[in-house]
């Protein structure tokens, strides 16, 4: 700052140009009008030859360079910048207030956090704006800036008044639309978040356009760039931001900055909401509570992905009463709480005998619905047939002081064939509209709580990241403060719903994972191979036993798995000891595939923290992973090692069936159980919970335990034959004792209660917590990640193992033949789990690698040789998920620059499949090579799913041909990377790519949810869609691979459907769990039986057996029918729907006297459900 005046007394004649280029600098620097024209008046006056020298130049225009502080308080009618928080709050309260009508001593106070580069160069139209929006509502400002990308330190200095630690700000804009610290280069988030913490005050970062002009980010479906997307949206949520609103863009002509003035008047009014929860009593706060229904009708009110809903809500309602909010009297069981809000908890969705909260006119309606108007092309005049009794709009729920729990209406086209056909989805209905309306309007919530994964609202149509005000989540949630309830494992819908309906997410754990077990004729088969063991050289009992193994495996339907399972009329007596261990072992393998298979029981409450066992079956999980990122080995690895061999050969033994292998498999898997198990102990109290954590290693693994023969770990490894080193352990029990600690410090309820004071929530990743534990402990603001940085290295070297797998498998099946073309299905949040493993299976299979640039970020690609490929290139069609495309459209057209560049290779196409479909397709449809090899798809900007799980979780839908329409018309969206930025539809070029399809194929990455338990998997499931569009009309195989366990595997479509429903649906320890959970258990079992039936519409590889055995133990026992009826009879009407219709439609094969007791149950639910008497 000082130099201009130093430069002064530089000798003049040898110093003149180095005088000159530095006070150009200052100039520059300083940016302003006023200094760029001294800098063109001093260049002039001593360069420009026919004005140097000639005094054309007066010296005081040449003014000193005028230069900003560094860092600064900066108000557009501030006599200068402040240095000085109190200078400036003199200043403001004492001169600025009284002019502007606000009042200091109770405006609440927003903090803005601005560039530098705008006030320097008066480029700041947009921030004046803002500004004199939060004024012109009684608000205060504090706007700072600095001189570089870091924001932090004039956070910490100019927030809080001097000397306090409490921050004066109630709450915080970002207008940079950057990373607090770092910007779009180069982040520090740790050091964000902690700077954020101290803070603890909502941050909202809002987004100026940079690289569209309005009048393109207006038309444009997609919505902001995704550049900007991926710089300025998925950054800040690293740093816990919020609520990423376009305010502000250049002008065309003159490329200054303007501010939207909507988009002002939302974002002021949105912070100002945020602000009050600081300054509001509790007493007087109201909040609404939003629980979903899907699907209507059927008893399923306060649906949420392994979340106890009304459970869950006596908790949040039991701690707001601690901390002084008005919730009235709290119902004494849930299942009273269940009665008031619905009432009768067995009528139908559309029934006013559902409890009505409140009933709005439709002239109300209008009046407070400005946009009413737009509804009537889908849906005509208000009030329409949905959420109305004809005449009123009818809001259902009920009231608990200032708490309202209200049930959020659905999409409404849920049963209607037409409409779940449209390429585009329909607008919401005026019910739908009407519910936010009433909360905002008429009960006028401080705040509302959308509880559990999740609603219909981040999903409404609009763009898809970066909303206008024509967007219906943003008409929709509008001005009001959104907190959302995300089970921790799901963070790509999360972030839709942080994206697209200004949410902050508060993550809550999915109920940990246990090992499925064995039960009834599985548990008498496993005692058989037990007896086996001890007896497999005794000549006669050995073979008499492999006998009865083979008749009880056939029993259990285990042929279906086993290939080459003797018949039952063989006998093991002809057979040599080897051939009958190969029996044994096939029969063994998959026991334990089914034993140890892992499944969530049961159904999590939130604020409850896991009990010692589910501790432990977590830890076990996380314990068998090697993490080298880390330093250290997963526990089968080391226990391996410790008897001379490799986990990795052990697996592969274990896979082929090769009896010993198996056994010493499982022996392994129940040491690290026992070990696992050992380290929990001493931290669990008499009701088997976990308060606090011992020290793993300051009590029981010290000093003491090495006197007393080792720590309790090893000690449990040695008894199971194992002498792993103890030094070798530490590492990983030291991981192990943290992963305990961040699973029991849960912060569910605390998030919540500090959100609705107006603080700031911690934010924290999402995504699988064995895989991450950093996702752990839960209560966080939930984000992705950078999608810029996937796939990563790991996540590369994790797909070329299974698409080796993959590949092994389909020569196998397929006589030696290499498959040309894969239908794939890329999903949002497995991607984010696994850092991008499919992604990179797609890049492996069509030979091309991903190449990542000094900071990590993947943006260029390299085509492997043939001869390093060492096979044909395959072919892909790759199928996108909505959250997908919205959250990695970067990561699209890589995919999209790969299948071209494989295309483009000049290649014999029996090597280059891709190159081969593409000269085919490009002939055919007279288009380019590069058209031809479109392979990547997805749905419109703004629309999610193909509807199937819609259609078949409602009923009604026609036949299968009105699925196949679905699927081909909503996903045929093509990406092209040559035109970013747009989809268009193309179902022909969708067509032809999939017409070549050998194998559909999906991935499994975490145990909490498998093709069963969600409908999205089979939504997206194409196989009988390629069967119609293939030319010899051959149905392709289908394949998923499960990297749910360190071994990864490769099954048949039809063996996880029925290793799914073996450790899930027909598993006792799963339905007597999700049972305990009462109304919500018996709908999540009804759940899985549908889903199962969604199988077999679009693939067909249900077994028969499934159903059977279903109806086994769900209908044909009349203790459970009165356990189903009695819990929730509306999910058990639904049940005996879901068997009725998967013999209607030929899905289940079964006998008279079977559909006969349906028949008869169904009337009997239905007069229990109209409230008739029965005798």
């Amino acid at each position: 700052r000082t130099l201009p005046k130093v430069l002064k007394y530089l000798p003049g004649d040898k110093a003149a140009d180095a005088k000159s280029f530095m006070m150009s600098f200052q100039y520059w620097l300083g940016g302003s009008p006023e200094n760029l024209e001294a800098f063109l008046l001093m260049l002039a006056d001593k360069y420009v030859p026919e004005i140097a020298g000639k005094s054309l130049v007066s010296e005081e225009d040449i003014i000193e360079p005028i230069l900003l502080p560094d860092k600064g308080i900066w108000h557009p009618l501030a006599p200068r910048v402040f240095e000085d928080v109190t200078e400036y709050s003199e200043w403001y309260n004492a001169e600025h207030a009284p002019a502007a009508g606000i009042d200091p001593a109770t405006a609440p106070t927003v903090g803005v956090i601005l560039q530098k580069s705008h006030i320097n160069t008066k480029d700041e139209c947009h921030y004046v704006s803002m500004i004199a929006e939060l004024e012109a509502r009684g608000a205060r400002v504090v706007c700072i800036y600095s001189g570089g990308l870091d924001f932090s330190g004039p956070v910490n200095e100019y927030f809080y008044a001097q000397g306090s630690s409490e921050a004066e700000v109630d709450s915080v804009i970002n207008l940079t639309g950057f990373a607090l610290v770092g910007g779009p280069a180069s982040q520090d988030h740790d050091k964000a978040v902690e700077v954020l913490e101290a803070l603890n005050r909502p941050y909202l970062c809002a987004v100026p356009l940079v690289f569209q002009s309005f009048e393109e980010w207006q038309r444009s479906e997609l919505g902001l760039h995704p550049v900007q997307v991926a710089l300025q949206v998925s950054l800040p949520e690293i740093d816990g931001a919020i609520e990423p609103i376009i305010y502000a863009g250049r002008e065309g002509a003159t490329g200054r900055s303007v501010p939207l003035p909507d988009r002002i008047t939302n974002l002021a009014e949105r912070s100002l909401k945020w602000a009050n929860l600081r300054r509001k009593k509790n007493e007087d706060k109201k909040l609404a509570v939003t629980v979903f229904q899907f699907p209507p009708d059927k008893g399923n009110v306060g649906t949420a992905a392994y979340l106890d809903v009304f459970g869950s809500i006596r908790a949040v309602l039991g701690e707001l009463k601690k901390e002084g909010y008005n919730v009235g009297e709290i119902p004494d069981t849930t299942e009273e709480l269940v009665e008031i809000i619905l009432k009768d908890k067995e009528a139908k969705f559309d029934s006013p005998t559902l409890n009505i909260a409140y009933r709005m006119p439709v002239k109300e309606y209008e009046e407070k619905t400005w946009y009413h108007k737009d509804l009537e092309e889908n849906w005509g005049p208000a009030p329409g047939h949905l959420n109305t009794d004809g005449t009123d709009m009818l809001i259902f729920g009920a009231h608990f002081g200032n708490v309202f729990i209200g049930v959020q209406p659905t999409f409404g086209y849920e049963g209607d064939p037409m409409r779940l056909l449209f390429s585009k989805s329909a607008s919401p209905h005026h019910g739908f509209a009407a519910y936010y309306t009433y909360l905002e309007k008429i009960f006028e919530a401080d705040a509302v709580l959308h509880f559990g994964t999740h609603g219909s609202l981040e999903f409404m149509p609009g763009k898809q990241v970066g909303m206008a005000g024509t967007c219906y989540p943003d008409r929709l949630i509008n001005s009001i403060p959104n907190l959302y309830y995300y089970a921790a494992n799901n963070p790509s819908e999360a972030t839709i719903a942080k994206r697209r309906s200004y949410s902050a997410t508060i993550s809550y754990l999915t109920p940990p994972a246990e090992n499925a077990g064995l039960y009834k004729g599985l548990k008498e088969l496993g005692e058989l191979v037990s007896s086996y063991k001890g007896l497999r050289e005794n000549e006669s009992r050995g073979p008499s036993i492999v006998n009865s193994i083979v008749a009880a495996a056939r029993t259990c339907n285990l042929d279906k798995d086993i290939e080459d399972l003797p018949l039952e009329d063989a006998d093991a007596k002809e057979m040599t000891l080897d051939q009958r261990d190969g029996v044994v072992g096939a029969v063994y393998r998959r026991l334990m595939e089914i034993e140890s298979r892992l499944l969530p029981c049961g159904l999590h409450t939130v604020g409850v923290p896991p009990s010692a066992e589910e501790a432990i079956a977590t830890l076990v999980n996380i314990a068998a992973l090697d993490r080298p990122e880390d330093g250290f080995k997963g526990l089968p690895r080391l226990i391996a090692e410790s008897i001379g061999r490799n986990i990795d050969d052990i697996y592969r033994g274990n896979n082929q069936g090769v009896l010993d292998e198996v056994e010493l498999n499982q022996k392994i898997t129940e040491a690290t159980r026992k070990a696992v198990r050992a380290s929990v102990e001493a931290s669990t109290n008499s009701e088997g919970r976990i308060d606090e954590v011992n020290d793993f290693f300051k009590n029981i693994g010290g000093a003491m335990a090495m006197l007393s023969g080792g720590t309790p770990w090893a000690k449990a490894l040695k008894e199971d034959g194992f002498a792993v080193p103890e030094e070798k352990l530490k590492p990983l029990f030291e991981y192990l004792e943290f992963c305990l600690k961040q699973i029991v410090k849960d912060n569910e309820l605390g998030a919540l209660v500090g959100a609705l004071q107006g603080e700031y929530i911690t934010p924290g990743p999402g995504g699988d917590p064995i895989r991450n534990p950093d996702v752990l402990p839960t209560g966080k603001n939930m984000h992705a990640l950078d999608p810029q940085s996937i796939p990563t290295a790991a996540a590369v070297d994790c797909a070329r193992v299974v698409v080796e797998r993959l590949l092994e498998r389909l020569k196998i099946d397929n006589g030696d033949v290499w498959p040309e073309s894969i239908a794939f299905t890329l999903w949002g949040t497995d991607n984010i789990k696994t850092y991008g493993e499919s992604l990179a299976q797609v890049l492996m299979l069509v030979g091309v690698k991903p190449v990542p640039d000094a900071l990590g970020r993947v943006n260029k690609l390299e085509v492997i040789p043939l001869e390093e490929l060492g096979r044909p290139r395959i072919d892909v069609v790759v199928s996108c998920s909505g959250v997908f495309r919205d959250l990695f459209i970067n990561q699209m057209a890589l995919l999209d620059r790969a299948v071209k560049m494989a295309a483009e290779a000049d290649e014999p196409s029996e090597m280059n499949f891709v190159r081969k479909h593409a000269l085919e397709t490009a002939e055919e449809m007279q288009v380019s090579l590069r058209e031809a090899a479109t392979r990547v798809f997805s749905n419109s900007a703004g629309s999610y799913s193909a509807n199937v799980g819609l259609a078949i979780e409602n009923g009604g839908w026609e036949g299968e041909q009105q699925l196949q329409e679905q699927f081909l018309s909503r996903k045929g969206f093509a990406f092209n990377a040559d035109k970013p930025g747009q989809m268009d539809q193309n179902a022909d070029m969708f067509k032809a790519a999939l017409s070549t399809v050998d194998c559909t194929f999906q991935n499994l990455d975490s145990s909490e949810i498998s093709l069963t338990d969600v409908s999205h998997y089979y939504d997206s499931d194409p196989t009988k869609v390629v069967k119609g569009l293939r030319k010899d009309g051959k149905k392709p195989m289908s394949m998923i691979a499960d990297t749910t366990t360190a071994n990864a595997q490769v099954r048949s479509l039809s063996e996880t459907v029925r290793l799914d429903a073996r450790t899930k649906l027909l598993n006792p320890k799963f339905y007597e769990g999700m049972l305990a959970s009462g109304y919500e258990g018996t709908r999540e079992i009804t759940k899985r039986l549908k889903n199962t039936m969604g199988w077999s519409a679009t693939s067909g590889d249900v077994d028969n057996f499934i159903y059977e055995d279903a109806n086994d133990v769900f209908i044909a026992d009349p203790e459970m029918q009165k356990r189903l009826m009695d819990t929730n009879p509306n999910a058990f009407r639904d049940m005996i729907t879901t068997f009725l219709e998967a013999n209607g439609r030929g899905y289940w094969d079964t006998s008279e006297e079977n559909l006969e007791r349906l028949q008869d149950l169904y009337q009997e639910v239905e007069d229990r459900i109209e409230g008739v008497t029965m005798g």
